[in-house]
């Protein structure tokens, strides 16, 4: 007899299999149809910027505000210190070289040329003394010198006379050799007072020299102090207009100290600071433009200055042409300053995208232009209209250039 088993109710381990087949392909349709969803999106096609791909000359400038500063400033520094007395010269005048801007005064420089040329005064006099004593012992000298001179005189005469006589036997051998030895001793004495009197002249020209010198030296002195005191006369070196005095009557200035400055008008230059992004590219020489009121103007590149403040660095342009009619210090010019020649190369226009991008990638355009992919690129130059692409996109293609911050982690768009 045949005994009916009952079946066993719930998952048996023959049905595993068919249970984890099914949950992959559950699994799998559904990052199909939904994992796709998630890096597509829909979008309204009329918010978007497109461009144009092509292949055309690429201008390697870009644009910077540029503004108008004398082409020369000379700063107005006094090279005496003292106390402001007089503003002769107001801000914003016209001045020619040596007129006077600022008076100065200071009484100690007053007391320090009263007090040389009391000693100049005293010096003098000493001088005139001293000439007086030493032209006396010249005198005593010469009249000294006349004596010897008589004496020497006589007793050659004597000596000879007693020659002659003692070579006829007329006198005493010892008379002789007495006149003999009166004359040596004349001779001797004239010429040590001979050389002593020229001693005497050199030291006497030697000591009035110097004294002279000290003198001229005391006179120069008190020339410069003159001078220093019409250094309390700030002057203008230049032709220009006085662009910024700082003072207040009564106040103490320094010697050295900035108090303005005179703008030399007869040109001008473009001062323009420039992104330290560039300051490897910009150098002297490069040619910039700008336009004002339907004329373009050309400038070049003077000087670069290698000092970076708050990322940028300053540069001088100045003209090579003509300058505006109304040009004016402190005026703003948006200049195009030129970095190469044109080449050809593939360009986009400008746009918000690379915000988002850096430049490495950008939505394309499908043929019918309903959809647009991700894709990577490369960004070379740019100017302010274009970016030159190096690499990822032909001429010929369209991209969206408008901003991708709401989409940018998609991959498709679909334009509707």
């Amino acid at each position: 007899m045949d005994i009916q088993l009952e079946k066993k109710k719930g998952l048996q381990k023959k049905h595993i299999p068919y249970v984890a087949g099914g949950a992959v392909l559950v699994f799998m349709i559904g990052w199909i149809l939904f994992g796709n969803h998630a890096s597509t999106l829909r979008v309204d096609a009329k918010g978007l910027s497109i461009g144009n791909v092509t292949h055309e000359l690429f201008n390697d400038f870009f644009r910077v505000d540029g503004q108008v500063q004398p082409i020369t400033v000379v700063q107005l520094s006094p090279e005496e210190g003292g106390i402001v007395r007089e503003k002769v010269v107001e801000e914003g005048s016209t001045v020619r070289k040596g007129d006077v801007i600022v008076r100065l005064s200071n009484s100690s420089l007053d007391l320090e040329i009263l007090n040389a040329e009391a000693e100049l005064a005293e010096k003098q006099n000493f001088l005139r003394n001293t000439q007086v004593t030493m032209e006396q012992d010249k005198l005593n000298n010469q009249m000294e010198k006349l004596q010897y001179d008589m004496d020497m005189s006589r007793s050659l005469r004597t000596f000879e006379q007693q020659k002659r006589l003692y070579e006829e036997d007329l006198i005493a051998r010892e008379d002789y050799l007495q006149a003999k030895e009166n004359f040596e001793l004349a001779s001797q004495k004239h010429a040590l007072i001979t050389e002593r009197l020229r001693q005497d002249s050199i030291s006497r020209t030697i000591q009035m020299d110097e004294m002279e010198a000290s003198l001229a030296n005391m006179r120069r002195n008190i020339r410069l102090i003159h001078e220093r005191k019409e250094n309390l006369n700030v002057r203008s070196q230049i032709d220009g207009e006085l662009g910024l005095l700082d003072v207040t009557l009564g106040q103490s200035i320094s010697p050295g100290q900035k108090i303005g400055q005179i703008n030399d008008l007869s040109d001008y230059k473009i001062e323009a600071m420039i992104d330290e992004h560039y300051i490897d590219r910009v150098r002297a020489g490069l040619k910039a433009t700008f336009e004002r009121q339907g004329a373009t103007y050309e400038l070049i590149v003077r000087k670069v200055y290698p000092e970076v403040r708050d990322g940028k660095f300053r540069t001088d342009l100045v003209f090579t042409s003509e300058r505006p009619d109304n040009i004016r210090s402190g005026q703003t010019y948006y200049i195009n300053l030129e970095l190469g020649q044109p080449t050809e190369s593939v360009i986009i226009p400008k746009g918000t995208f690379f915000q988002s991008t850096g430049g490495n990638w950008i939505f394309v355009l499908d043929a019918d232009g309903k959809r647009a992919y991700r894709r990577s690129i490369k960004i070379g130059r740019q100017n302010p209209q274009y970016y030159e692409v190096l690499e990822g996109l032909e001429p010929g293609e369209r991209v969206i250039v408008s901003g991708y911050e709401s989409y940018k982690d998609n991959e498709i768009l679909i334009l509707e």
